[in-house]
């Protein structure tokens, strides 16, 4: 059985950094691409950042140079690192995980980054 669960999110003020994390199991992360998207309230989900297996990374324009993705091996888990934050980064943040031969595709139920003072 596949799980993907979220930890990191939290209250933060304007300026101010964060760390998600995605923890797996049921799958190795780094055979799949591992995706963070984010959801606004009366918004659409959005993916802000992805890493494939070898390493590409991707981010949307509106994180680029504030948000880093990155894996660890050893713990099977991937990472948002979030600086610079601004009250438009406020969002439920969900990992994801696909597999890009299936493109079956496994979710993280989501975690609340609010950005506010």
């Amino acid at each position: 059985q596949v799980q993907l669960v979220e930890s990191g999110g939290g209250l933060v003020q304007p300026g101010g950094s964060l760390r998600l994390s995605c923890a797996a199991s049921g799958i190795i992360v780094s055979m799949y691409v591992m995706g963070w998207y984010r959801q606004a309230p009366g918004g659409q989900r959005d993916l802000v950042a992805s890493i494939t297996g070898p390493g590409t990374t991707w981010y949307a324009d509106s994180v680029k140079g504030r948000f880093t993705i990155s894996r660890d091996y050893a713990k099977n888990t991937a990472y948002l690192e979030m600086s610079g934050l601004k009250p438009e980064d406020t969002a439920v943040y969900y990992c994801a995980a696909t597999d890009q031969v299936t493109s079956t595709t496994y979710r993280a139920r989501g975690t609340q980054v609010t950005v506010s003072s």
